[in-house]
């Protein structure tokens, strides 16, 4: 019984996400509030019984997997902040950028530098710069909008090749499912959606923008940490791949040092503190993702991700990883990997490739589905649940098509070529 109420919660805080306009409520509030709920009642139903030890157990584990995020996006946020504070983005635009330019290349121009980014950072940072990016555009919100679910499915279809980029990603990869090179075959059908995405986005969108060519003045310690944030990505791909670094250590050593620079430089005074930076990300996104991770943590101690696993038994592989891919959407991909991977499922090579894609992009199909949508979201003011629900069908479409590309790169072309090799 408890099972059911518990499912019954999870679907409430679902809603109040859904209908946070209509409801005037903030989601933060509203996934934090049965988050916490549903692992108090866990608690109070094993009432010091034998249950007790694993309820225990699994909160630790899911507060252990949110903090570890929490810490990242903290300081991941923290570098972003300063750069954008400090007009390093826009001065960077000033730069690449002409003058004037229609607004259909703009989205392309978007649409590659979020795919491109984020195969080289990981999906959080790489919404982060691109966001920021779009937003020091100062485009109109109907069309900010667009660029925002644009980046969102660009961010995540670029880390999907890489297992820095996407954690599912690395999951199925240390499991044997599939090597390296393997994996970068999916940069060309993932490549591939993201310009069928931006092409449909592209309809109705006419005219040109003039793009402000404001220069920041900025000084010596800017450029030192704007170079001390690239490093730290690049160190935190090369530690994770070669010593097994936590992302999260990596990106926190990262921040400690921009804050002994911005010291030593004569940059933090009491005008501009350079601790004060942490002041200025969002923490609403950070209790949205507390209260998110809580319920996912609770759904997989009560065994409710494992329903999903039945998909199996009703559709061959290639028909149920598409639809795990949809689910995705609404549900966590690290835990429903993870299901899916402890359950032992038989498939092929070119199959476990089209679940790689499919977990790692089917979350861009709703807002709430991937944390490039959850950042994004609490970045772009007036982007809700429902404002970017009308993009699903495009959405959707620009998925299939690159779930058909896997699935024929994978079963046809890939064979063909370790064979000739």
């Amino acid at each position: 019984m408890l099972d059911y109420v518990l499912i019954a919660i999870a679907v409430l805080a679902l809603i109040g996400v859904i209908f946070e306009e209509v409801l005037h409520v903030n989601k933060a509030k509203v996934t934090l509030f049965f988050g916490t709920l549903a692992w108090i009642l866990l608690f109070i139903s094993a009432d010091h019984g034998p249950l007790l030890p694993g309820v225990e157990h699994d909160l630790t584990h899911n507060i252990t997997e949110i903090s570890t995020l929490w810490l990242f996006l903290v300081a991941a946020m923290t570098f972003v902040a300063y750069l954008n504070r400090k007009g390093l983005i826009e001065n960077m635009l000033n730069v690449v950028m002409p003058r004037q330019i229609s607004l259909k290349a703009l989205l392309f121009i978007t649409a590659i530098f979020s795919f491109c980014f984020s195969s080289l950072a990981d999906n959080i940072t790489a919404t982060l710069v691109s966001v920021a990016m779009v937003l020091s555009l100062g485009l109109p919100f109907n069309q900010t909008l667009r660029f925002a679910v644009l980046v969102v499915f660009s961010v995540n279809s670029g880390g999907v090749s890489l297992i820095t980029g996407d954690v599912t990603t690395l999951m199925i990869f240390m499991q044997g499912k599939v090597t390296i090179t393997q994996l970068l075959w999916l940069l060309l059908p993932s490549f591939s959606a993201v310009m069928v995405m931006a092409s449909l986005l592209s309809f109705g969108m006419t005219g040109r923008v003039t793009l402000r060519k404001t220069r920041h003045a900025t000084r010596p310690v800017d450029y030192v940490i704007a170079g001390t944030f690239l490093l730290t990505i690049i160190l935190t791909l090369t530690g994770n791949v070669l010593y097994g670094i936590p992302p999260m250590l990596s990106f926190l050593a990262g921040m400690a040092v921009m804050f002994l620079i911005a010291t030593f430089m004569g940059d933090d005074d009491d005008n501009d503190p350079i601790l004060d930076y942490i002041r200025y990300i969002e923490f609403d996104t950070l209790l949205f993702f507390l209260g998110v991770l809580l319920l996912v943590g609770m759904l997989e101690h009560i065994h409710a991700l494992t329903a999903f696993l039945s998909v199996y038994e009703m559709f061959p592989p290639v028909l149920a990883n598409f639809v795990m891919g949809v689910i995705s959407a609404a549900i966590d991909n690290v835990p429903l990997t993870a299901a899916l991977l402890k359950a032992n499922i038989t498939m092929n090579t070119a199959e476990w490739m089209t679940l790689t894609y499919a977990v790692g992009v089917g979350g861009s199909l709703l807002v709430i589905g991937s944390a490039a949508g959850i950042v994004t979201m609490s970045k772009v003011k007036g982007l809700t649940f429902a404002r970017y629900s009308k993009f699903t069908l495009l959405l959707l479409i620009s998925y299939t098509v690159g779930y058909a590309l896997v699935y024929g790169l994978t079963m046809f072309a890939l064979p063909a070529l370790e064979i000739s090799l």
